[in-house]
């Protein structure tokens, strides 16, 4: 995967970016909508969550710029919860159905986050990763992606899975690590400091951005 090293060494290569994609995860109002939003309400940094929106925004346009595959990763579920209602007594399965999050007004994706044309928004969702009883692992290599650049929400709960899957799945994946927020700074720091490197690296928006542009 390029990263912060390959921004100064070398170009990207035609190859890499035919090979990389782009993984928004739950860019949707639950998120960021605070009027609506019940998980926005307890981000306690908000300045943060705002600019790690607001970084997503300048990756995503130097994605479609670069003419790399994107891929939308929505957390959707009906009314009722029938995906999960009714199982474990414990986790997510148990807390969103109880906090009635992912439904009704947080459901649709957040001003700015919306699905461009050609980009495929992933189904069949149930658990933290983005790949868990998706199909989001077939659609990636049915077009022969090898490289993940994975942005979104929660940094330690679901972008952690996704990277942990992703790892043990063959991909190389990067963490957008400033188009990503968690509940806390602490929470940030830990996976950040303690665990992404043994499952892929992080980079910023920045110098992603310089790499995309270098293709």
């Amino acid at each position: 995967m390029f990263h912060a090293e390959s921004v100064v060494d070398h170009a990207v290569t035609r190859s890499e970016i035919r090979s990389t994609a782009l993984v928004m995860i739950e860019f949707q109002r639950e998120w960021l909508d605070p009027a609506v939003g019940k998980l926005n309400s307890l981000v306690a940094d908000k300045t943060a969550l705002r600019a790690s929106a607001d970084a997503a925004k300048r990756l995503l346009a130097a994605a479609r710029a670069a003419a790399i595959r994107i891929v939308h990763v929505p957390c959707l579920h009906d009314a009722g919860y029938p995906e999960i209602a009714g199982g474990l007594a414990h986790g997510l399965f148990a807390a969103i159905p109880r906090a009635r999050t992912w439904i009704d007004a947080g459901r649709p994706f957040a001003d700015g986050f919306e699905p461009g044309p050609g980009e495929f928004v992933v189904s069949g969702r149930v658990g933290a990763s983005a790949f868990a009883h998706s199909n989001l692992d077939i659609h990636l290599r049915a077009h022969n992606i090898k490289r993940l650049i994975i942005a979104g929400y929660a940094l330690h709960v679901c972008v952690e899975s996704t990277l942990r899957q992703a790892h043990d799945l063959g991909y190389d994946a990067t963490i957008a690590e400033d188009a990503c927020a968690s509940f806390t700074d602490a929470q940030r720091r830990h996976v950040l400091e303690d665990v992404v490197h043994h499952f892929g690296r992080a980079a910023s928006v920045g110098d992603l951005e310089r790499a995309l542009k270098a293709a």
